[in-house]
């Protein structure tokens, strides 16, 4: 992970007073296993040109985190991407140049604009190329992307979903170090420290100037906060949020990486909460999406419009007593799912370890609330395994889940369910493929990094019409989220009725 800054023309000489860091020194610090160390490769009065760049030790940045147990988070992107971590490590080294305040003789120079040329990388986000290039184009900058060609031997992808990118611009080293260190954690979408209203501070203090008028303030804002919770309190601060581009908006908008979360609590639980994506049977992350997004409404988010028609559903059943939630994650939907009348039982099965431990606290803040009729009950479980407790149920609920498992086992995964566990309504949903050219998002690219695939709405039906007469199941095809002509809208949802003389 690195951060080149490139100054051209009069008083570039004088960049390294402002960084405060002599040209003739080497800046070389190791600290908590994170080296850091400030290279002048140029250094001459016309032109200045500094590398920082940050070697983390990668066993410590998983050490004492709760799944630091676990092997698998060892095997992680963390050590070389760009991304808060970098910022925070290199903080100190840059702290006079981003407060503006260099020794006297040189304070002059704090708002003088520079020719500047800003290289970093590599980043590793979820972004379209066309929203990472307007996130910095909005404030002046020329953008240029470069991604590595992938040399697989196999067909997997062809392009790196890892980029280095180069911002070419006019503005004062204080101004650009501070949009970067707010920027550059929009775009890895990720925060390894706990999220408080420091981070509303944070805002106010890098965003001076620019945030205000920059057209994804609204993207900024969110996926900087991640939470519903801060995001309502940054709106009580500082006015409402609004889409100046709903339409570019919408397919960034994606309210934090649920694996990497640690602030869940600060989430609203149950029928009132603001929804967020499930995790799924592979311990999947939130979808990169929101659902109806009228310039002249409040935007509401996609998992939000899911969580409504599932329960809807539910609750125009005639028989829905007994519900398995396949895959609950956290439990929102289940906790959702509890204020139903007529459900007696609800079973939220999930693989997880972490989110079962999260599900039970959010379950366990049910049992004295108004309205709720069955406090649900956290199960281990998962797909791949067949579990005779959920036989026969009333109602089975897979909320973005199938697109998490390989393709090829979800037959089989189907015909458990449809034929052995036999559930009297199934009701699955899965993203839309061809919407994510409303999304302009780049035709390779999937909606999540951990979803194996996604299908279009021929692909959906062709599916669910084998599982169906497989199962001797009826089957009816709806969507989730706004319309859009032509592409239909962006989540799939299905729901499998047994046949009336089976169930008879």
């Amino acid at each position: 992970m690195h951060l080149i800054i490139k100054a051209s023309g009069e008083g570039a000489g004088q960049v390294s007073h402002l960084l405060a860091k002599n040209p003739n020194n080497l800046y070389d610090r190791t600290d908590k296993g994170v080296r850091v160390r400030m290279v002048y490769t140029k250094a001459e009065e016309q032109e200045t040109e500094v590398l920082i760049h940050a070697e983390p030790d990668p066993v410590d940045l998983v050490r004492g985190t709760p799944d630091g147990y676990d092997i698998t988070q060892y095997i992680n992107d963390r050590e070389f991407v760009t991304s808060s971590l970098f910022c925070s490590y290199i903080r100190s080294a840059l702290g006079t140049a981003l407060n503006g305040k260099p020794k006297e003789d040189y304070t002059q120079w704090v708002d003088h604009v520079f020719e500047l040329e800003l290289t970093f990388g590599p980043v590793a986000s979820d972004l379209p190329d066309r929203m990472v290039e307007e996130l910095f184009s909005a404030l002046g900058y020329d953008v240029a992307m470069e991604r590595g060609e992938s040399a697989y031997s196999f067909d997997l992808k062809n392009r790196s979903t890892v980029r280095h990118i180069t911002l070419r611009g006019n503005q004062t080293i204080q101004q650009a170090l501070r949009q970067l260190f707010l920027l550059i954690p929009v775009l890895d979408n990720y925060k390894h420290y706990f999220i408080s209203e420091d981070e509303i501070d944070k805002i106010k203090r890098y965003g001076e100037g620019w945030l205000d008028t920059h057209p994804l303030k609204e993207l900024i804002v969110r996926r900087t906060l991640h939470f519903a919770e801060l995001i309502r309190t940054y709106e009580r601060k500082h006015g409402t949020l609004t889409f100046e581009d709903a339409g570019t908006a919408q397919a960034g908008v994606a309210d934090g990486n649920r694996e990497k979360r640690l602030n869940s609590e600060s989430e609203t639980l149950g029928h009132d909460g603001a929804g967020e994506d499930k995790v799924s049977d592979t311990k999947a992350d939130t979808d990169t999406d929101t659902g109806a997004l009228s310039p002249d409404t409040a935007p509401v988010r996609l998992n939000e419009l899911r969580y409504r028609a599932i329960t809807d559903i539910v609750a125009s059943l005639p028989n829905k007593r007994r519900i398995v939630d396949m895959g609950a994650g956290e439990g929102k939907l289940s906790a959702r799912l509890a204020y139903i009348p007529g459900v007696e039982m609800i079973a939220a099965v999930e693989p997880s370890g972490q989110s079962r431990l999260r599900a039970k606290e959010r379950f366990a803040r049910l049992q004295d609330r108004a309205g709720v009729k069955a406090v649900p009950e956290v199960m281990l479980g998962s797909l791949f395994y067949f579990d005779e407790q959920m036989q026969h149920m009333d109602v089975m609920i897979l909320c973005e889940v199938i697109e998490h498992v390989e393709e090829y086992r979800l037959d089989r995964i189907m015909d458990t369910i449809l034929n052995e566990y036999r559930p009297e309504v199934l009701l699955v949903t899965t993203p839309n493929k061809k919407y994510n050219e409303v999304y302009e998002m780049e035709q390779e690219q999937l909606r999540h990094q951990d979803h194996r695939f996604e299908w279009t709405r021929e692909q959906f039906s062709i599916r669910c019409a084998q599982w169906a007469q497989k199962g001797d199941y009826a089957y009816e095809i709806s969507g989730i989220g706004e319309h859009k002509e032509g592409f239909g809208q962006p989540t799939q949802l299905v729901k499998f009725s047994r046949r009336k003389e089976e169930q008879a």
